[in-house]
């Protein structure tokens, strides 16, 4: 490897495990167009409310992406990385070759990281190197068309839609090729898994081997999140120590990245600190960036009645917004009135549940019950079901992160 490459891998946060709690990643959601369906992915284009790839709060131009680059790089000195992580395929869409080489000329110092799912890779891989990319992302779930038509609905190529084992197989070979040509070009690419139990687990030890015999530097095996409105939306996540116990395995041939918070394709800041919310687009803003008043952190919850408000915030210790509301071990319950903000009570919950299907639904009901007497729920993030949940029960949330302060609530 180029000895400068192994001095940007300690400053790249998805490729050294040292460098995600020292320094920033920016996402430009600039490509909404896909060429390939998976089974377990469903892209929302205007949601602040989940966090995981395929969602974006909004999709930009080449042109917006660079002002917004600007302006975040004012505020947040830690930024290294700019990569294109969709909402859709990178490939799929000329805005990206657009954005990278906007980018690439103002801003030389930043490092270019493009994620892609190795479709359109082969005739790209030069392309992308000639634009300054030296870090690629290629999402791929089986190196054997039997399991990789289990996991993608359909592939689009060459004008045509194959479906199950026939577009597997085009994806797969792409993939290989494509992976190929960008070692071979010098540049430092990493694989993302998505762990589908009963579908690619067992299946995942032979394609880490793979790609390893293809020169991949690093192999992230990420945990499946069922999403309604998918193929996938019935199937299990695999359990913490599930994935713990493969990557394990795996880790015997080749380098696994077990930091990783599998960011929205807007992420900002550090990971598992995303502040992309204190960026989405205002048409007031001079950047056409910034603080939006409905997301800003420290979170202002306005109070017009003279009876108090319940306010129920997931947070694991009590000092910090820092959960979202599914995977949340308890929520502070404060009254908030005129006369001021206090501390009434602390809800324990139970994490141990499965996060999908009815026993998931019961597990969110049963929250919403056990905190019925609050209006507002302030949370990190929140998925489509709960969201419907407390909408139908009349309930307003609020995402917010940081600390719990009393500015938090503006009586």
């Amino acid at each position: 490897m180029d000895k400068k490459l192994e001095g940007v891998i300690k400053e790249h946060p998805c490729y050294d495990s040292d460098a995600h709690t020292k320094f920033a990643r920016m996402h430009v959601p600039v490509a909404p167009r896909c060429n390939i369906q998976c089974n377990y992915c469903n892209r929302k284009y205007d949601c602040s409310n989940e966090s995981r790839p395929g969602v974006t709060s909004e999709v930009l131009s080449p042109e917006e992406a660079v002002e917004k680059i600007r302006f975040v790089k004012e505020k947040i000195s830690a930024l290294k990385v700019i990569g294109i992580a969709g909402p859709g395929d990178p490939l799929a869409n000329e805005e990206t070759f657009r954005t990278l080489e906007l980018v690439n000329k103002e801003f030389p110092e930043l490092t270019l990281c493009v994620s892609t799912n190795g479709l359109a890779l082969p005739n790209n891989a030069q392309r992308l190197y000639d634009l300054g990319v030296r870090f690629l992302t290629v999402t791929m779930n089986a190196s054997d068309p039997d399991v990789g038509g289990l996991v993608y609905d359909r592939v689009q190529w060459g004008g045509r839609t194959y479906k199950g084992k026939e577009g597997a197989d085009i994806l797969l070979k792409n993939q290989l090729e494509g992976i190929r040509r960008c070692v071979e070009i010098g540049m430092v690419v990493k694989i993302n898994i998505v762990m589908v139990p009963g579908v690619n687990d067992e299946h995942i030890p032979e394609l880490v081997k793979k790609v390893k015999s293809l020169g991949v530097y690093i192999v992230n095996i990420l945990p499946l999140i069922p999403v309604e409105g998918t193929k996938f939306s019935d199937k299990r996540a695999p359990t913490p120590e599930e994935r713990k116990k493969l990557m394990d395995k795996c880790e015997l041939d080749i380098k696994m990245m077990r930091h990783c918070k599998q960011c929205r394709a807007d992420a900002i800041g550090l990971l598992g600190e995303d502040r992309s919310s204190e960026f989405a687009k205002m048409k007031n803003c001079q950047a056409g960036c910034g603080p939006s008043p409905e997301n800003s952190t420290p979170l202002m919850i306005d109070i017009d009645e003279s009876d108090p408000l319940r306010v129920a915030i997931a947070t694991s210790d009590g000092k910090n917004i820092d959960s979202g509301f599914g995977n949340a071990s308890r929520f502070d319950v404060y009254s908030v009135s005129n006369g001021g903000v206090k501390l009434i009570r602390t809800v324990n919950v139970d994490t141990s549940k499965q996060v999908v299907g009815s026993s998931h639904k019961e597990h969110i009901n049963g929250i919403v019950d056990q905190l019925n007497d609050c209006t507002v729920f302030v949370v990190k993030e929140i998925g489509h079901m709960p969201s419907k949940v407390l909408a139908e029960r009349g309930k307003t949330v609020r995402i917010s992160s940081g600390m719990i302060k009393k500015s938090t609530f503006r009586p």
